[in-house]
């Protein structure tokens, strides 16, 4: 965990880091060198800092991995990083604390600061906040004592502080909320107490927080306002009983080793990001979630040492990502699921000993008698009671059951006579339509093949985890009663296939229903293949399908009607998000990046993640909608039963790529493109902006409104990958795998840029910059 904690301390310190090997020529101020040679003796002359004398020129960049580097801006040291070996111990007791800081302080300029392995002791002096445009601090694995200084609250700039294993003592401070650019909080191994303060949630910049092993106790705040949060380690304190409130961004979580109980909250299911989980020895209890299993980024799990019970079985699914899971120690019974067979070669390292699990063949998998589990879930009274008792409780229980059961009953009357009332309706209906039969479960002529696809059923189970309902199969009561028999209001639009339909599902769930008239004499074999391909259609970046209703006819057992049930997405189209925005705001250029990322996604699921893949899928940008937390979802694609006729053509896949050009291009000029003249325009206009040797010329093209704060590697990027995707010829054009790559570099390129927002290279420049062609 310390190398995952430190993730982000490395990504906001590696654009300037990186300087450290460029040649420097400026000669540094003499007081600063003085400055430097003073820290030295400070130190005790270490012997990693033997190379500095009068003479060194300090600013000269450091060999690779020097353990003493010193950055120059000018002639001022803007970053000092001494980094001595582990275990070293406290300096001498003539080392005097407040005068190595009052030397630091005349390095005025100083913006990164590492000091980790020194024998540094004593209370970290307050004249700290003299060196006011600090903006990362490490000084970890020292002997600081006494409490963090409040004067650090001044350091406006601060954006990282790690201050690990050290012997800092009190309450983690609440002034922390006073630091507007806190990006990265690591306290680790130090001995703080007492409960954490609620102003914590207010740090709205907070990336990564890190509290492990200390001594803190009581509920964590509420977290959820901390949108950026991506990294949560509170590793052996004695927190609890509840589990934190989270946002849905957060990438790691580590509670391993506390007082959390009862059982976990229904939101973790939703946690779509999370890579990470460690809940291990805790007092959690109740029902184990399956669902976490297949969450879509996880990679690490693991509930050891807790009380969950449940049954598991050998179908369930799991990511396919997953490396790390331990669920030794609980309360489960059941059968190991087969994607956590230790030779499943998607899952490195699987334990599961201490539970009530059969089936198991290694020694990792000892296992207790059933009834271990459950006279252990007995005891800890997450299970019904048992039948011994006195029988005052006996009666009581008599009582309430009986209550219970005569309500099931009236309620299971009323729905049985609601039931009928409506059959009696349709039927008056359907004697006005042609003879038919209603199948409720068309699939069960193959649910073998589908089970047996572990792709399909995982990526159902990702899908179950988002949020998204099951595939199933509907009646036609079930989709007259969502649409109010299919009323003219809720009608969507129409084609030659046939029409669209809003509807609203008996459990509230928002849904779009196509009606498709079938052709006469389709054979049935051929249609219950597009059917098991259309059930697979279920992807984050797809309009997935949820289920199928089929109608036959009653003379001759043919299909008459297939009615695909698909989820309904309200927040629009991708093209108003870009060309004009809602309430006079688009997407910046953060957010249109992602949104292609998830278009590229779709189509790679489209293209390889069934069998068979689907391919020339019409791909517009209009037909690409946005969910509510701005995710793009691709809801026209090639469906098998409107092209059954049409052989799939030569570079199909190239098809869809060159479609997705045309959507890059829309995304990086926000403006509408409605015909094939506008596109081979643009396209010109990117070859040469591409080659010129000046931002402004890409500037231009862009979308002012996303791009007047973006990165120019960034927006070049995408640029080149969307006039790649525009080839006229289509085996020039790139794979779906490599239009990803160049789009998430793009992503990891502006985060990086964002987090250096100094840079002078990619500040937005003057449209009236001339524009030079590079040769």
């Amino acid at each position: 965990m310390a190398t995952q904690s430190y993730h982000l301390y490395y990504q906001i310190t590696f654009i300037s880091t990186f300087l450290l090997f460029i040649p420097h020529t400026t000669q540094l101020q003499s007081s600063q060198s003085w400055s430097l040679l003073r820290i030295q003796h400070l130190l005790n002359y270490p012997s990693l800092l033997s190379q500095w004398h009068e003479s060194t020129d300090f600013c000269y960049g450091a060999p690779q991995n020097a353990p003493a580097s010193v950055v120059c801006y000018q002639d001022s040291v803007t970053q000092l990083h001494i980094i001595g070996n582990e275990g070293t111990p406290p300096l001498p007791k003539t080392f005097s604390m407040d005068s190595f800081i009052t030397t630091l302080t005349r390095l005025p300029d100083l913006k990164v600061l590492t000091l980790t392995s020194l024998g540094l002791w004593g209370p970290l002096s307050a004249k700290i906040s003299r060196l006011s445009n600090l903006e990362i601090i490490n000084i970890s694995s020292n002997y600081f004592f006494g409490a963090i200084p409040h004067e650090i609250s001044r350091l406006s700039n601060l954006q990282t502080m790690i201050l690990d294993y050290n012997m800092f003592s009190g309450q983690v401070p609440d002034w922390l909320t006073n630091l507007p650019l806190l990006a990265v909080l690591s306290l680790r191994n130090n001995t703080l107490d007492g409960n954490l303060p609620d102003s914590i949630g207010s740090i709205t910049s907070l990336r990564s927080l890190t509290l492990s092993l200390n001594n803190l106790s009581g509920d964590v705040p509420d977290l959820t306002g901390l949108k950026n949060l991506q990294i949560l380690d509170l590793e052996n304190n004695s927190l609890g009983p509840n589990f934190p409130k989270l946002g849905r961004r957060i990438i790691t979580v580590v509670l391993k080793g506390n007082k959390f109980s009862g059982g976990l909250p229904p939101d973790v299911g939703t946690f779509y990001l999370l890579e990470h989980l460690d809940i291990s020895s805790n007092r959690f209890v109740g029902p184990f979630a399956p669902s976490l299993l297949s969450l879509p980024a996880i990679k690490y799990l693991s509930i050891e040492g807790n009380r969950f019970t449940g049954t598991l079985v050998r179908n369930m699914s799991c990511n396919e990502e997953l490396e790390f899971v331990d669920l030794s120690e609980n309360l489960l019974s059941g059968n190991v699921p087969a994607c956590l067979d230790p030779d499943n070669q998607h899952s490195k390292a699987v334990l599961y000993s201490g539970n009530c699990l059969g089936g198991t063949q290694n020694s990792a998998g000892k296992q207790n008698p059933f009834v271990f589990c459950q006279n252990q879930a007995l005891a800890v009274g997450i299970v019904t009671p048992r039948k011994e008792g006195n029988t005052e409780k006996k009666k009581k229980t008599g009582v309430a059951v009986g209550i219970v059961g005569a309500v099931a009953l009236g309620v299971l009357l009323g729905a049985i006579l609601v039931f009928f009332a409506l059959r009696r309706k349709n039927a008056r209906k359907a004697s006005k339509r042609a003879p038919r039969r209603l199948v409720e479960h068309a699939s069960s002529a193959y649910p073998s093949k589908m089970l047996t696809d572990a792709r399909y059923i995982s990526q159902t189970a990702k899908l179950g985890a988002l949020g998204i309902p099951s595939y199933r199969s509907f009646s036609l009561v079930d989709l007259e009663a969502a649409t109010s028999n299919f009323e003219k209001s809720n009608l969507l639009g129409e084609d030659s296939y046939g029409q669209m339909y809003r509807g609203r599902l008996s459990s509230g769930t928002l849904v779009t229903i196509r009606c498709i008239q079938v052709k006469k004499g389709q054979p049935t074999l051929n249609f219950n293949h597009h059917i098991e391909t259309i059930s697979k259609l279920r992807h984050r970046h797809l309009v997935s399908a949820l289920g199928h209703c089929i109608e036959y006819n009653l003379e001759d057992s043919t299909v008459t009607q297939l009615f695909l049930v698909f989820e309904y997405v309200p927040n629009g189209d991708l093209r108003s998000k870009i060309s004009h925005g809602e309430d006079g705001q688009k997407l910046s250029w953060t957010q249109r990046i992602s949104a292609a990322i998830g278009v590229a996604k779709g189509i790679q699921f489209l293209h390889g993640g069934i069998i068979p893949g689907l391919f020339a899928n019409n791909l517009k940008i209009m037909n690409v909608l946005l969910d509510q937390n701005l995710g793009s979802k691709i809801r026209s694609y090639n469906l098998p039963m409107l092209s059954e006729n049409t052989k799939a053509e030569m570079h199909g896949d190239k098809i869809d790529i060159y479609d997705f050009g045309v959507i890059l291009l829309e995304i990086v000029s926000g403006r509408p493109i409605t015909s094939y003249y506008e596109v081979q325009i643009m396209r010109s206009q990117l070859q040469s902006a591409i080659a010129s040797d000046g931002a402004a010329c890409r500037r231009a093209i862009a979308d002012p409104e996303a791009c007047n704060i973006c990165s120019d590697e960034s927006l070049r990027t995408v640029m080149e990958i969307c006039l790649r995707c525009l080839s006229k010829d289509p085996t020039q054009r790139p794979s779906i795998e490599d239009v990803l790559w160049n789009l998430q570099f793009a992503a990891q390129v502006q985060e990086g840029w964002h987090a250096d927002s100094g840079s002078s290279e990619d500040s937005p420049l003057s449209p009236s910059q001339p524009c030079r062609a590079t040769n």
